[in-house]
Formats: structure tokens, C-alpha cells, sequence
């Protein structure tokens, strides 16, 4: 490949008489008349259309480093008119995120809703972004966010009279090794559950789809015919108009300089036009998030990376190609050499992900950054480079035209952040979005029905601000980079939990001792958690697939100590919280289904529930003895709820001073004792009473165990077996442990860890928050009436459940035994009778102890009779499956109840 001008890191480019480059790209504002691409030339304002024909200016930064390239974007506002000073919503930034906001807004009839951008639309990210549209996402919530997005944009020129250069090339992506090809069969998997096209192709016609590439070293891929790539300006522009035509209105070159908050919680934006004031704040600011978050005390995990991609000169094999008839080539991508590939104007863009990319703007944005781009690094680029020239020779011998290099929001996990601010009322973000041409459609329509609704209408967890267990900007900056370089990586089913940056960052005081004793770690929600533990002889540690791996017999064997004797599982990232006062009661029970426990020491399993009924939280309530300020209750949620359960308890809370709310999260560490040998093994160290009839099921007391006072016994777990909850003062952790190890060493004691654990509830069929239980089934749906009380009075979603109950359920939850092999289902796998879809899978995975493959999951009711025969895609193969009775193991609790 030859380079045409220098574009090292310290040789900034010099500005061409005119730089095509920059205006010719049809991702870049176009000129009409090219032959491979751009947006056709539209009627615009004689003002707007001066405004395009002047070129950009090409200035550096002095000091900082960053060669600043300005581009006009297509502006339609109207100056002169002065700033409104009231609305009802206030979005803050406009890149293609924060526009899509605003028009999905002004499209659900909020016509109040105002846009701040203080440099002119586009600015940021967007501009120079690649304008691809990867409908590939191993996500449930993201996958649907790029679906909506694909099909909102391909009607916007009709609807708004402006194009937006949408090319529906389809994309092929490649495989050179089997697990790459699981990869694309386990997303084929979520991409039939929620109406995505794909096909899984062979070497042959991969060739018939992209003849100018050498499938030398391929065995397969995946292809999507209705991917494409789009003029992020232009689509910018269309949406922009799209929210105008309904009323919704946009102030450029207004910088936010402030944000306040008055007593009656109203927000007060000021800026340099003046002050407007709102009900609901939006920040969709991209590179700025931390710096805007930070104007209202927030802290966000998003920082972005440099990210680039190469733009060449015409290719010559390419132009004969075309100008032979030939349609525009797919898009292409090699995940295993780490890079995209699509035509531009007869030549190509080339953009890795390659590994060293630097997070940039770590201590904050320029004042002035704008439109501006970094110097290329063509360094770092070669090993890309040199893989692709090997896939299509012809790219070898074109020349480069340039190497845009711009930021790219990022955060640790490489999804966005679409929903509520943790702990701010009526602030919502939408943030991080690294693909973020593709899912802004997504992010917009969401954002806009959870502020209009009070909730989302898909299950929008993946994607939820409040998932992350650490937000620090060092965290960040290390785990955004590391999110990056695995943007091609294989996704393995637990890949991300196992991925190494900035590990261990919390951890129990027992966590050496588990590591010493062949803990494999995996981290969720900031905690290091003993997935399984290698026996003595066996490396402790994961090695990926999507089919049974190294840890399956280890796993096998303690699901069996479990069942058979006693098994001790660490679970200290339990959420767990304190409601007291007196007003606890009342506001708990308007807030739950079910009724609250009323003696004390008793147990209920409380769900709050989204208007519609559908789950937003999963509480065990264990009411304590009462307190100085009146009644106690004890709230044990899952540990990655924390952050959403605390924020949506708080903003809950009644403002008469009557209920008092602790997280007490990190003062309890627990311990799960479980087996028909657990009571003997607690009996020896309790100081109290532990028999069935002291301490029944469902029920807790408080008692010293071994040294450690004020442990309390809950008689409640998540594995199906006679067990306890032993929530006890952190400091006493270590100590608790060696003593269980030394009560339970006659009974060959075992460590557990979390994959036993969920192959045991799987035989349970215990419903699970998060994926089971999530914001697109109700509580009914889910199977879970006996924990509703619709005599109780009133609660959120109550009027919703009673609805459905007359109207009748159109998916029940159901278990699913699966004739798996080698490989079992994960979830979101697609369930199928008579070659149709009828339902998804939420969890899956191997019940060691009743030697069966299952899978949970929503069958839709009109076929989810049990006994029900159907099949199940996992991987490669439509396995013959069968609705069975819940709990396959154990069906009538006798083991629980012992």
C-alpha cells in the first residue's frame, strides 16, 4: 500500500486548495455527482446553502497536541430568533445521539423539548464517524437498539424530504477457526428472537458476494443483507428536521456553562444565551459525558479512544469492476485480523481496532475542540493493514488519501448508557456510544419512552447506566481502552466477566483464601466471584467456548456436594439495604406485589414492578425487630442491581422524613451453607436453635456463629436444597470461613462457586433478575402470581397485571429440556415449532444432577402446554427439545423444607 502524505503522529496534515477528501466522503458532507456514494443535493434556505459552500480550515491546537480539521455540517437553524427560556425537556449535545432524542420526544407529542449544542450539529464524533450500520451485536438490548435503527432510517428521506446516503450493501463478516463460527451461530441465535436477518454462508458463496477477496484460510461467515452504511451528517440533518417539523426546536453555538436545581426540582440550564429551565435534562454530550456529568456531581465511567480508520485513492481493479455493472460490494469484515472494509468513491475505508489505541481526553475536552481530528498513526495500523492487503490484493498497490483519527466515546463494557442517572431525578443519559451512528435510532426511541411511559418497552439492562460496579476515571480509562481492543475479539459467553484490566477492584476479605483453594474468578458489577474452583492438579483457570469446557466435570462435582452433602458458596455482593421508621411499612407495601412479612423474623419473596407489570426489581424482605424509629425490614437484592435498586428506592422515598433507608451493602459479607448436611454443620458453631422447627423455611433470626456475633440466619437460597443465608459482620468473614471448613470437614465440606450454582437453580427452575425476570414479561407471564396480592391495595403495575388477567397471557414462562451434546443453550436462543418462532430462551445451561441439558424461557401460550414438543437452535443444530413441569429436580421441595 502506498502512502501518499505523511501521517505520523508528529506531522500534521497541511490543508489541500481542496480537500476531497474531507468533503467527498459520503459519510462527510458531498457533492452530488459522485459514483460511488454520497448524499444527492437537496433544496435547502439560500442561507443554509451559502453556509455549505464554504470549505473548512485546518488549524492546530497550540500545546495540546490535537490537529483540529473543521468541516461545516448542514446546518438548518434559523439565527436570530432569541432562546426560549422554558421547556419541558432540555437534550444537551448534538451529535446524532442527542438529535435522535430530541425527535423521538417530539414524535411521542412532547413538542416542548428543546436541543443545546455548543458548537453546531455534528460536532464531536459524528462527523467523522465511518457511517456503518452493524446489525451484529451479541446483545439482547443493543440488538435491538441497531434493528430499530436500520429500519427507522431507511424511511427518513420520505418522511423528512432529506436523504440520508443509506446504502443497504449488506455485510459479510469471516471466519478462519470453528469458535469464530460458533460466535456467528450463537448470535444467529439472537438475531432470530428478535427479527434480524442472517445467514450463515459457506466459502463458496463468499466468493459469490465479494469476488475481489483471496478466501485462502476461511472456512465460513456470516452474512446480513440488509447491513449497510450511511451519511452520519446527513442522517444527523434528517432527524434534526424530522424533530422540528413536530414543534421541537435547536440552539447551536450555545455552550451550557451551568446547571442548578431549584426546591421544587426544576433544572435551571444556563448558558451563554441565557437560562432556560426544564422538568427533564438529557445528556447526550459524548466526548464531554464525564465533564457534563460532572456539572451536576456525577461521576460516569465514559472516556474515549482513538479510534481510525484509512481512506485510499481510487482502486483501479475496484473502478473495473463497478463500471462492469457490478453493484456496490458489501461491507467487510475479519474479526480475526481485526478490521472493517467498505468502498468509498472507487476506492476503499479500512478501520481496525487495533490493540495500544490510547483513551485521549482523560482529563477533559478543549475548550475549543469542535471538528477536529488527531494525527494518524500508521504504526499502529500495519499489522491491519498487511492482513487485509492478504484478503483483497488489489488494496496493496492503492494509495492513502488520509487516516481520520477522532475520538470515539467509550465505557467498560463497549455498550452505551441509555436510561436514568443514578441517584438524579429527572436526569437521563445517553452516553458512551461507541457504534453510535447505528444506535442512535435504538437509543432515541428508548430514552424517549422511558421519560414519556416511565419505562422502557424493550429490556434495556445491557444498556442501563447504572450496571457498572466502579465508575472512576482511572477505572475507566483503563477498562474503555481494554473494551476497544475487544471489539473483534471472539464473544465467548462469559468472556467479558474474565476479562483481565483493571482486576481485582473489589473483592471480600476472603478472597485469597478462595484463590488459594482453586477459585476461578470472574468479575460482575466491579466484584471478583469464584465461578468454580480447580481441584488440586487442575490449572485454575477458563479455557473459552461456546460448547462444555474445562470447567464442566468440576462444576459437575459440585452441584453434587451440594445435592449430596454441603457446600459453602460466597456471596457477599448481595445488595442488601435497611428500611425502617414509621412510615416503613406503608411505603414498602405500595411499592411491592406481594404482602410484607408481618411477624418478625418472617421471609417474602417482593417484586417492584415497572407500570406495565413487568419486573424492575427482586427483593427477599425479612422483616427485623423493631428499631428506635419503629418497624425494620432487611431488602436482599441481587448484587448487580445495587446501583438500580438503591437509586430507584431513594427517588422513591416519601419526603415527610418518615422512612429511613441504609445500605448496609458493605457491612454484611454472606455465606451461602447449603446442603441436607448444612443444618448439622451450622448446629455445631450457631448459638441458637437452627431445627426445622425453630427455623423454618422462609424464615431468619439473629445469633452468634463461631466468634462472630449478630450474624443473621436466614432460611432462604437460591439452590433448591436445605440451606442458609449467613449474613455476617465483614470483619468476622475470615474467621467464619475456616470455621464451616472445620465444621464440615467430616462431611467433605465443598467451595462452590457461582456456575454450580446456576446449574442448581436450572434444575429449579427458580426465576432469575436480570434475565428471567426483566422488563418485557410481567409477573404473570413469568409465572409468578402466588407473589402478587391484588387485594392489598395499590401498587405500580397492579392495574396492568389485572388487565392482562382478563384479557388472558400471551407468553408463559416454561422449562425446556433440550437433547444437547457438546454444547448446551445460554440463553436467547430461539425456540421452534413447525419451522416458526414461538419463543426464547432467557437462561440455560447443563442440570448436573438430573443429567439434562434445560432451558427457561417465554413460550408463547397458545403452544406452551407442558409435554409440548418443539426444537431449539443451539449453535449449529435444531435440537429436539420438550416443555417439561418446573423443577425438574425436587418438584415438591421436600429437600428445601427438610
Amino acid at each position: 500500500m502506498r502512502e501518499r502524505a505523511s501521517v505520523g503522529r508528529g506531522a500534521p496534515r497541511r490543508a489541500e486548495a481542496d480537500p476531497a477528501w474531507l468533503v467527498a466522503p459520503s459519510f462527510l458532507p458531498s457533492k452530488p455527482g459522485n459514483p460511488a456514494g454520497g448524499a444527492a443535493a437537496l433544496r435547502r434556505d439560500a442561507a443554509v446553502a451559502q453556509a455549505e459552500k464554504k470549505l473548512s480550515a485546518l488549524r492546530l491546537q497550540g500545546g495540546s497536541g490535537v490537529v483540529l480539521v473543521r468541516a461545516m455540517g448542514r446546518s438548518e437553524q434559523r439565527e436570530g430568533s432569541a432562546m426560549r427560556t422554558h421547556a419541558r425537556v432540555v437534550v444537551i449535545g448534538g451529535g446524532v445521539v442527542g438529535v435522535s432524542t430530541l425527535y423521538h420526544l417530539a414524535k411521542r407529542g412532547w413538542s416542548d423539548v428543546v436541543l443545546l449544542e455548543r458548537f453546531e450539529l455534528t460536532a464531536g464524533s459524528t462527523w467523522h464517524a465511518a457511517g456503518l450500520l452493524p446489525l451484529f451485536n451479541m446483545s439482547y438490548s443493543v440488538g435491538q437498539l441497531h434493528r430499530y435503527s436500520v429500519e427507522l432510517y431507511k424511511g427518513l428521506a420520505a418522511e423528512t424530504g432529506q436523504d440520508v446516503g443509506f446504502h443497504p450493501t449488506g455485510n459479510l463478516r469471516l471466519a478462519t477457526h470453528r469458535d469464530r463460527m460458533d460466535e456467528y451461530r450463537n448470535y444467529q441465535c439472537t438475531a432470530e428472537t428478535i427479527g434480524v436477518e442472517c445467514h450463515i454462508v459457506g466459502v463458496e458463496d463468499i466468493v459469490k458476494l465479494w469476488p475481489l477477496l483471496d478466501p485462502k484460510g476461511l472456512v465460513g461467515g456470516l452474512w446480513h443483507p440488509t447491513d449497510g452504511h450511511i451519511a452520519p451528517a446527513d442522517v444527523t440533518m434528517a432527524l434534526a428536521r424530522g424533530a422540528r417539523m413536530r414543534g421541537a426546536e435547536i440552539y447551536q453555538h450555545t455552550p451550557v456553562l451551568a446547571i442548578e436545581r431549584t426546591h421544587h426540582y426544576e433544572w435551571i440550564v444556563k448558558t451563554a444565551k441565557g437560562d432556560i429551565r426544564c422538568e427533564h435534562l438529557v445528556f447526550a454530550t459524548g466526548s464531554w459525558a464525564r465533564q457534563t456529568a460532572r456539572m451536576v456531581g456525577l461521576e460516569i465511567p465514559v472516556i474515549p479512544v482513538e479510534h481510525q480508520y484509512i481512506v485510499t485513492d481510487v482502486d483501479p481493479v475496484l473502478k473495473a469492476y463497478r463500471e462492469a455493472g457490478h453493484r456496490e460490494l458489501p461491507i467487510l469484515r475479519e474479526p480475526d485480523a481485526s478490521y472493517y472494509f467498505r468502498e468509498e468513491r472507487m476506492g476503499w475505508i479500512l478501520g481496525p481496532y487495533e490493540k495500544g489505541a490510547p483513551a485521549c481526553f482523560v482529563e477533559g475536552v478543549p475548550a475549543d475542540f469542535g471538528k477536529e481530528l488527531f494525527p494518524g498513526d500508521l504504526e499502529r495500523l500495519m499489522p491491519h493493514v498487511e492482513a487485509c492487503a492478504r484478503r483483497v490484493p488489489s488494496f496493496e498497490k492503492v494509495g492513502i488519501k488520509t487516516i481520520v483519527n477522532g475520538a470515539i466515546p467509550y465505557t467498560p463494557d463497549g455498550n452505551p448508557m441509555v436510561g436514568p442517572a443514578f441517584g438524579i431525578t429527572n436526569l437521563w443519559i445517553n452516553e458512551g456510544h461507541s457504534f453510535g451512528i447505528t444506535a442512535a435510532g435504538g437509543a432515541g426511541w428508548q430514552l424517549a419512552n422511558w421519560i414519556v411511559d416511565g419505562q422502557p418497552s424493550v429490556d434495556m439492562l445491557g444498556v442501563d447506566p447504572r450496571r457498572f460496579g466502579c465508575v472512576t476515571k482511572d477505572y475507566a480509562r483503563i477498562k474503555n481502552q481494554e473494551a476497544y481492543e475487544h471489539v473483534f475479539f471472539t464473544h465467548y459467553p462469559m468472556e467479558y466477566e474474565n476479562r483481565p484490566a483493571a482486576r481485582p477492584a473489589k473483592v471480600p476479605p476472603v478472597y485469597d483464601r478462595l484463590r488459594a483453594r482453586g477459585a476461578v474468578f470472574g468479575m460482575r458489577f466491579g466484584w471478583e466471584r469464584p465461578n468454580w474452583f480447580a481441584p488440586k492438579g487442575v490449572e485454575p483457570r477458563d479455557i473459552y467456548s461456546f460448547r462444555r469446557s474445562n470447567w464442566f466435570p468440576h462444576v459437575g462435582a459440585e452441584v453434587r456436594a451440594v445435592r449430596e452433602r454441603v457446600g459453602i458458596i460466597e456471596a457477599s455482593p448481595f445488595a442488601k439495604f435497611e428500611v425502617e421508621g414509621p412510615g416503613a411499612r406503608r411505603w414498602l407495601d405500595s411499592m411491592v406485589a406481594n404482602s410484607l412479612p408481618q411477624k418478625v423474623g418472617a421471609i417474602r419473596l417482593c417484586h417492584m414492578l415497572f407500570p406495565s407489570g413487568s419486573v424492575r426489581s427482586e427483593f427477599t424482605i425479612c422483616r427485623l425487630p423493631d428499631g428506635l424509629w419503629g418497624e425494620r425490614f432487611y431488602l436482599v437484592g441481587p448484587a448487580a442491581a445495587h446501583d438500580i435498586d438503591w437509586d430507584y428506592l431513594v427517588k422513591s422515598l416519601p419526603r415527610d422524613g418518615s422512612v429511613i433507608l441504609h445500605d448496609v451493602t458493605a457491612r454484611y459479607g454472606v455465606f451461602l451453607l447449603v446442603g441436607p448436611k448444612s443444618r448439622t454443620v451450622l448446629q455445631r458453631l450457631a448459638d441458637g436453635d437452627v431445627s426445622n422447627e425453630a427455623l423454618p423455611w422462609l424464615s431468619g433470626r439473629e445469633m452468634s456463629v463461631g466468634f462472630c456475633a449478630g450474624v443473621r440466619v436466614l432460611r432462604v437460597n437460591f439452590v433448591g436444597s436445605l440451606g442458609y443465608e449467613l449474613h455476617h459482620p465483614i470483619e468476622y468473614q475470615l474467621h467464619l470461613y475456616e470455621e464451616l471448613l472445620r465444621a464440615g470437614a467430616e462431611f467433605d465440606i465443598a467451595d462452590v462457586g457461582l456456575r454450580a450454582m446456576d446449574s442448581l437453580r436450572l434444575e429449579k427452575s427458580y426465576r432469575l433478575w436480570g434475565s428471567d425476570l426483566n422488563a418485557e414479561n410481567t409477573l404473570l407471564e413469568a409465572g409468578m402470581e402466588r407473589f402478587v396480592r391484588f387485594d392489598k391495595g395499590d401498587f405500580p403495575g397492579r392495574a396492568a397485571l389485572l388487565a392482562q388477567k382478563q384479557k388472558g397471557l400471551r407468553w408463559t414462562f416454561r422449562t425446556i429440556e433440550v437433547a444437547a451434546e457438546d454444547a448446551d443453550p445460554f440463553g436467547n436462543e430461539p425456540v421452534f415449532l413447525d419451522g416458526e418462532v414461538i419463543g426464547r430462551g432467557t437462561a440455560g445451561g447443563y442440570g448436573h444432577y438430573v443429567g439434562k441439558s434445560l432451558m427457561l424461557g417465554y413460550i408463547r401460550s397458545d403452544v406452551a402446554a407442558i409435554g409440548q414438543e418443539c426444537r431449539v437452535r443451539v449453535l449449529d443444530r435444531m435440537l429436539p427439545a420438550r416443555i417439561v413441569a418446573d423443577s425438574p429436580y425436587d418438584p415438591d421441595n421436600l429437600a428445601l423444607r427438610a
